[in-house]
């Protein structure tokens, strides 16, 4: 395992035990619900600062983590929670030629590949898959009980997310056969800490009373900027993605 790694993996190390102290703290104080979600999900990439690139595509994700609630009134709630995003990005496609990804990397170099890449041509579609730690928090504000039922609004919801893998795939017109289809690595490309707003609403069902299934819509957008000025064309991009919220809560 390379000193990256190592480091990579002790950050999160202490973001679980930071989470998991927070849990016992508040559980230790009452009125804590810890749940569980597994949420899939759609997100796209928007440039904000160039009219020749533009979003041609969007990518299925999943969201998988722990989530805790503090209720310091009735209703009303402060969350927080970690977890893993897969698959967030998206496609955009370049209108004119340039060097957009200059540092990406194939896992595996063969004679038949380039080294690095050059410039490509007009119409390049470039596809972006992406893997992050995130670690939600913002204020649940709930309705009254409507027999087994409450609804609910997250509002503000804000995430803070830490790059852990990036992948990416170079299709369109003129691309060589030897790089099309192969998925690059590109760290260097997209900026390593990704923050986010958000809203989201939804039902509860109260199985019991202490039990919950959750299921509703969040919406969540990256307001700092995703890529990297490695490319030759300096572009600014937000992404964003729309998540079915399943979850359960004990």
């Amino acid at each position: 395992m390379t000193f990256q790694k190592q480091n990579y993996m002790k950050k999160i190390v202490i973001l679980i035990a930071f989470f998991a102290f927070f849990l016992g703290e508040t559980n230790a104080q009452g009125d804590l619900r810890i749940g569980f979600q597994a949420s899939p999900g759609i997100s796209w990439i928007q440039v904000v600062d160039e009219n020749t690139i533009n979003s041609n595509g969007n990518n299925l994700g999943l969201k998988l983590g722990l989530l805790g609630e503090y209720y310091f009134q009735e209703n009303y709630a402060l969350f927080a929670g970690i977890g893993f995003s897969f698959n967030q990005g998206g496609k955009l496609k370049f209108e004119n030629e340039g060097r957009y990804w200059p540092t990406a990397e194939l896992p595996i170099l063969v004679p038949s590949r380039p080294e690095k890449l050059d410039t490509f041509p007009a119409g390049t579609t470039l596809h972006f898959k992406t893997q992050f730690v995130e670690i939600p928090f913002g204020l649940k504000l709930k309705t009254k009980e409507f027999g087994y039922l409450q609804y609910y609004v997250e509002i503000p919801t804000f995430t803070i997310g830490f790059r852990s893998q990036a992948k990416g795939i170079i299709e369109g017109d003129g691309i060589s056969e030897d790089i099309e289809n192969d998925e690059f690595i590109i760290k260097k490309e997209l900026n390593p800490i990704a923050m986010s707003w958000g809203v989201g609403i939804g039902a509860e069902y109260n199985v019991s009373t202490t039990t919950a299934i959750v299921a509703g819509l969040s919406f969540q957008r990256v307001f700092t900027d995703v890529l990297k000025d490695n490319n030759s064309n300096g572009a600014k991009a937000n992404m964003n993605n729309i998540t079915l919220r399943i979850a359960v809560f004990f």
